[in-house]
């Protein structure tokens, strides 16, 4: 039945081009089906390299390719084995249409279809069958079509676009991609025959499934264009490898935010993001259930991401938390915004690195911030304030600076920080304000370069574009000294005076943080659990620092160094600091008492206290003893020479206790017994 089909075809078709005319009116009616190839968007590296590819209908994938991006040696096996005389035909070879037919007759079955590669275009666009006559005959029609509207080199492109490569890939290059790893310009004369043989059979011929047929059919188009490889050929590909998926969260950020561009170039290096992800991935092994991470590299230099991974795991993972973008998720940012408080103070001639300043309790109305582990540590310099990250000493410089100017600043470097409240108060300075690590990037990228803000850039050919001055340059270098001198995790004492870096954690351990800078890097780590529930333990220092600094040795061994100091900061110890710097007061301390006049440390002003039948525990500091102490103006105890004392206060109610020194100087605190 089949042979008599076919030569009755290649018949009918002799007899119909023996009136051109009517052969032409009915070219020129064919309804052709679109030409333009739908192909999936691509997402691309820094160097070009693929990171992402979203499918297109029916979740095919369908990557675009031109010409110049074939090897020319492909192109010529595929001609001379699919359709030797492409370049002279019109889109219908009768003779081989007229051999098929010949060989159907003499075999008794079809041996050759005498299809075209025009006509294996025609059948691809339309999906149509390749059996019937009626198939075949409309395959014929659309193909003469074709020719007279498209260049040859068109409809070779629209053929290297349709190819089935098994499975839901159609196209030369997703087919190169997914069975050897290569891009089309690459592949060795045998990886070019079985991608030449299998769009005639892609689900019979496929490698990772029907080994021998796949072997066979390779050995055949090598056969027939006598191809020098036909012996000792490695084995066929055993599996279809899976298309590369880097910056998955950052690929869909940037294609729902422009679903109309064919592909988005990159400022990441895909060697770079492959190793934070796996860096990311064992950073949350052995955590509690449900701690996710997340990292951000970037060249402070350019203000150029090199990475951002948001979650260890993409996809529904863990409630669908690795849905979560955690680059972008507002946090609290605990005392990694403290660097900043210091250097505005150093800017407004408040302080100086080597600057005294009291660590002791404080109240602003019902606000009595304390250190994260309850200790005070009395009078020390800034820079050991920062190091140790007291809470203490950075709300006095915000007091003093205005939490609205802090807040000013952190926008001036580019991030967007949201207030709960919508009113800043003192308690932004130890986290009180939502950040994303992308902001927290930014502001240590600006820190880095010298004070100057300036937005990160995720994609290419994006202008750099100049943000406003943070904080002065011999501000920022100074925070930054302090900075590369506190100790690094254990087991990375190399890179001690190497990496400014801070950490953070935020109030209830719900956030985890480090971020740290060297001469060309900056590098922001959060861990925690993105619908923020507390993580019992986890410290910024303890969880953090180490993952922080295993990111700066997967960049290089060797850290590009810190610039030196700019001429015009002041690098002066204490004692030879203006006097206004030498002792940190607040501008309205000419009102105050004197910075050795006695203060109560404990307990702190406004506290409620339990009775527990023996009196209330005093603690006191400054002052020239002796020292007399009275309850609600009554002496109660009097020339004492130590800083603590027991108070004889066990009645239930309100009480002021107050602290004379021998000068008559005195300090009071309010305190209501239960």
């Amino acid at each position: 039945m089949i042979r008599w089909a076919l030569f009755g075809l290649v018949l009918a078709l002799w007899a119909f081009a023996a009136s051109r005319d009517r052969l032409d009116n009915w070219i020129a009616r064919t309804d052709l089906p679109p030409v333009l190839v739908e192909t999936s968007v691509e997402v691309r590296d820094r160097n070009g390299a693929l990171m992402r590819v979203f499918p297109v209908e029916n979740g095919r994938v369908r990557l675009a390719l031109a010409l110049p991006e074939v090897d020319p040696d492909f192109l010529d096996m595929l001609i001379s084995y699919e359709d030797k005389r492409f370049f002279s035909h019109a889109g219908v070879d009768l003779l081989a249409l007229a051999r098929a037919a010949a060989q159907a007759l003499w075999q008794g079955e079809v041996v050759s279809g005498g299809s075209t590669l025009t006509m294996q275009v025609a059948r691809l666009m339309e999906n149509s069958g390749t059996g019937r006559w009626r198939g075949k005959l409309r395959q014929m029609r659309v193909a003469l079509a074709l020719e007279r509207r498209l260049g040859k080199r068109e409809i070779l492109e629209l053929y290297l676009a349709h190819a089935p490569y098994g499975g839901a890939v159609e196209g030369l290059r997703a087919g190169a991609l997914v069975w050897f790893g290569k891009e089309p310009a690459r592949l060795t004369p045998a990886e070019m025959a079985l991608l030449v043989a299998l769009p005639q059979a892609p689900e019979a011929r496929r490698p990772d499934r029907h080994p021998q047929a796949a072997t066979a059919a390779r050995a055949r188009v090598l056969n027939r264009v006598n191809a020098p490889e036909r012996t000792h050929l490695a084995p066929v590909p055993d599996q279809m490898l899976p298309f590369v998926r880097l910056a998955p969260h950052l690929a869909d950020h940037l294609v729902k935010a422009n679903p109309l561009a064919g592909h988005h170039d990159l400022t990441l290096d895909a060697v770079v993001q492959n190793q934070m992800e796996g860096l990311i991935r064992r950073a949350v092994q052995g955590q509690m259930r449900g701690v996710s991470a997340a990292v951000v590299v970037a060249d402070h230099r350019t203000s150029e991401v090199l990475a951002s991974v948001s979650a260890p795991v993409y996809g529904a993972a863990e409630g669908r938390q690795g849905f979560v973008d955690m680059t972008r998720a507002l946090r609290s940012p605990g005392s990694t915004l403290k660097p900043f408080i210091y250097a505005m103070a150093f800017d407004e001639g408040l302080a100086h690195p080597d600057t005294l300043i009291n660590d002791s309790p404080v109240v602003f109305g019902r606000y009595a911030p304390q250190n994260f582990d309850g200790r005070f540590r009395g009078e020390l310099t800034v820079r050991e304030a920062l190091q140790l990250s007291l809470n203490i000493p950075p709300v006095l410089l915000t007091q003093e600076l205005g939490p609205a100017r802090l807040m000013a600043m952190l926008r001036k470097g580019g991030a967007a920080p949201q207030l709960p409240s919508g009113t800043a108060g003192l308690a932004v300075a130890l986290g009180g304000v939502g950040v994303t690590l992308n902001d927290l990037v930014q502001l240590y990228a600006g820190l880095a370069q010298g004070g100057q803000g300036q937005p990160l850039i995720w994609q290419r050919g994006v202008a750099e574009q100049r943000g406003q001055r943070m904080v002065s340059e011999s501000a920022a270098w100074q925070v930054g000294h302090i900075l590369a001198a506190l100790t690094p995790p254990q087991g990375y004492g190399r890179r001690g005076g190497q990496i400014a870096y801070k950490t953070g954690t935020s109030y209830g351990h719900r956030d985890a943080w480090a971020i740290g800078f060297d001469g060309a890097h900056v590098i922001g780590l959060w861990l925690g659990r993105p619908e923020g529930t507390p993580v019992p333990g986890a410290f910024g220092g303890d969880l953090a620092a180490p993952v922080l600094f295993e990111a700066f040795n997967l960049l290089g061994s060797r850290p590009t160094p810190l610039p030196p100091p700019p001429p015009e900061t002041l690098m002066l110890s204490t004692a030879s600091l203006p006097q206004p710097l030498q002792r940190f007061r607040p501008r309205n301390a000419v009102f105050s008492a004197p910075a050795d006049a006695p203060r109560v440390d404990f307990p702190p002003d406004g506290a409620v206290l339990q009775r527990d039948g023996e009196g209330v525990a005093l603690k006191f500091g400054a002052g020239v003893s002796p020292f007399s102490v009275l309850l609600d103006g009554a002496p109660v105890l009097t020339n004492l020479h130590r800083h603590d004392a027991l108070l004889p206060l066990v009645e239930p109610g309100f009480s002021r206790i107050t602290v004379v020194d021998a000068k008559g100087r005195s300090a009071s605190v309010s305190v209501q017994l239960q």
